[in-house]
């Protein structure tokens, strides 16, 4: 496995970091849904693998492994549990997140700020409730991922980093079909995933 660019303990623009970023106002954002809509809606591509060892720590990689006990090996989701589930543990249904590149690159303003969004894989594909209803299987690479029913909306921490407009447009009603904030998603057979992988709608 390639050797991965780590983005930091706290990313350079985590809330508290000096450097200001200047969020896109909801005009802005909504110039580019065009280009959101226009995404693949089978055979996207694997554009970004983040790995998340800590929470707020971010791990650029080449190459992971997504397996159906840890989800993608060295992410810290089997160890921070989760609010959703009666015990605290971590919620298989919540093993994996899957977001747009498109959309990511939009409310980030380019590409370097998109670990910051929390998600593991950034895709070019549509994500839409229409093209991939809860249930759909997913080829990553050599893995099989099946989408969730549990939405993955954007929270305080991602207003933090791409301002009030951006989280708006995530969540309002009208594009949350769109699943812009990306989608939920557990491992249902482990392999490898690269950057540059097919995406391949199984079901």
């Amino acid at each position: 496995m390639s050797e991965p660019g780590a983005v930091g303990e706290r990313p350079p623009h985590e809330p508290g970091h000096a450097a200001a970023v200047e969020h896109l106002d909801l005009d802005t954002l909504e110039g580019g849904l065009a280009v959101v809509l226009a995404s693949p809606q089978d055979g996207g591509r694997v554009e970004l693998i983040v790995r998340r060892p800590a929470v707020e720590q971010r791990e650029l990689l080449e190459e992971a492994t997504l397996d159906t006990e840890q989800g993608l090996v060295g992410d810290c989701w089997s160890t921070r549990g989760s609010s959703s589930t009666p015990d605290g543990s971590a919620n298989r249904k919540h093993q994996l997140t899957l977001m747009n590149v498109r959309v990511a690159e939009l409310v980030a303003g380019g590409r370097e700020r998109v670990p910051l969004a929390g998600d593991q894989l950034y895709v070019d594909l549509d994500l839409s409730a229409d093209n991939l209803p809860p249930g759909t299987r997913l080829a990553v690479g050599t893995a099989v991922v099946e989408i969730s029913e549990d939405p993955h909306l954007g929270c305080r921490k991602f207003m933090d980093r791409f301002g009030k407009d951006a989280h708006r447009f995530v969540n309002r009603k009208r594009e949350r079909v769109l699943n812009l904030r990306g989608v939920n998603a557990m491992v249902v057979s482990g392999g490898v995933v690269r950057t540059g992988d097919v995406v391949r709608k199984l079901t």
